[in-house]
């Protein structure tokens, strides 16, 4: 089997590493896409919930999609309100650990800020992967 099949044959299988690392490229899309938007609108609680909400959205279609092949059997609102609910949790998370970032360092830049909160993010991402496999994967 030439090397390009098998890589193709190990990243499209729906169980083992494979869903893992297709999570954490399209987590980490959603994650960049975040990222920017967080930083363009200047930062603070307003700009979190529309980066959130906005890479939600985005992550949500592409764990559907890419990370668990499920574009044809699960439909688009499912995986929204799966998602989103995670997301919420995930929101409510990040939004206090910002506040409490803004009221311990005051004065630190936006950049900063976005640091603490993709840690944040990612750890709430792990969860969306527990959680949106148990629900979009095959049985």
């Amino acid at each position: 089997m030439p090397l390009a099949t098998l890589g193709r044959a190990l990243w499209s299988a729906p169980s083992g590493p494979a869903p893992l690392a297709r999570f954490a490229l399209a987590g980490g899309t959603a994650t960049l896409v975040q990222s920017a938007l967080f930083l363009l609108a200047g930062g603070g609680q307003t700009a979190n919930l529309l980066a959130t909400a906005a890479a939600t959205v985005l992550a949500n279609e592409l764990h559907r999609r890419v990370t668990f092949h499920a574009g044809g059997r699960t439909p688009w609102w499912r995986a929204q309100w799966t998602g989103g609910g995670v997301a919420v949790v995930g929101l409510a998370t990040t939004s206090t650990v910002l506040l409490l970032w803004e009221s311990w360092v005051p004065d630190a830049p936006d950049v900063a800020a976005l640091a603490v909160l993709v840690g944040v993010t990612t750890t709430v991402g792990l969860v969306r992967f527990l959680v949106l496999r148990r629900v979009l994967s095959p049985s």
